[in-house]
């Protein structure tokens, strides 16, 4: 099982996500505000409330949703990553 440790939201219902296993996702939360727990999560203020909880190693908000980090991390692209060094991006 793979952890998340940081989370940024974005624009949209988008997170960046980084793992304990070195690699980063942009991830497009879009299709899972739905129900009851997801559909305060539809205002982008409360969005932007997302944090990660050390305990479930995952990301979180204030009404208790939360997803199963092994899907964000294996259903979702690398990010690509700016190498600051040349500029370039490429993918973690």
């Amino acid at each position: 099982m793979v952890a998340v440790t940081e989370v940024q939201p974005l624009e949209g219902y988008r997170v960046r996500l980084q793992f304990d296993d070195g690699s980063e996702r942009l991830v497009d939360l879009s299709d899972a505000l739905w129900g009851r727990m997801g559909k305060p999560l539809r205002d982008p203020e409360y969005f932007r409330l997302v944090r990660v909880d050390p305990e479930l190693q995952t990301i979180v908000w204030p009404n208790g949703f939360d997803l199963d980090p092994d899907v964000l991390h294996g259903d979702h692209e690398p990010a690509p990553v700016q190498d600051s060094a040349t500029g370039r991006a490429h993918i973690s």
